[in-house]
């Protein structure tokens, strides 16, 4: 029986714990050129990305948000932001974008974590207090990014009681 190669897809895991090592402007051009890469209903391309790298910003979002300590750390931050006024999709046109970004990352061997903004109002109106985000515009999330000080294993979690062939 031929074995099928698992792809590399599987080694994206969240990463919390980041070295002191900058991301590189390369790489962080490389990361928003994945973004933008994504797909996105009617190509209205409704995202607006923040890149944060002052040490001062980034602690301020670690302090501010419940779930971004990771950040004390991380030398990276990108802000994704939607645009509803372009796009009734900006959810999902932003998700596959931050998508895009976190396998750009993995791929480079840089980790990174997915942090939750929207839809929650008050992290939204922090994050766009810190960030400085014009009024219409919704930050979808943060992505701390950063060269891994921990390597969690490339895994699955395949589970075939989800899935469903031609009808539930």
């Amino acid at each position: 029986m031929e074995t099928i190669p698992v792809p590399n897809i599987l080694a994206r895991r969240s990463v919390r714990r980041y070295t002191s090592e900058p991301v590189s402007e390369e790489q962080i051009t490389a990361l928003l050129k994945a973004a933008m890469a994504a797909p996105s209903a009617a190509n209205r391309r409704p995202w607006h990305f923040i890149v944060v790298t002052e040490r001062g910003t980034l602690d301020t979002l670690a302090e501010r948000h419940p779930y971004a300590k990771m950040l004390f750390e991380a030398p990276l931050c990108i802000a994704v932001v939607g645009n509803p006024a372009v796009s009734d999709y900006w959810v999902q046109d932003c998700s596959a974008a931050t998508e895009n970004i976190l396998l750009a990352a993995a791929g480079m061997g840089l980790g990174s974590v997915w942090l939750g903004v929207h839809p929650r109002a008050e992290r939204e109106q922090m994050v766009r207090e810190v960030l400085g985000i014009p009024a219409g515009l919704v930050p979808l999330c943060l992505i701390a990014i950063g060269h891994p000080a921990e390597h969690p294993p490339a895994r699955t979690q395949y589970d075939p009681a989800r899935v469903h062939y031609q009808h539930w």
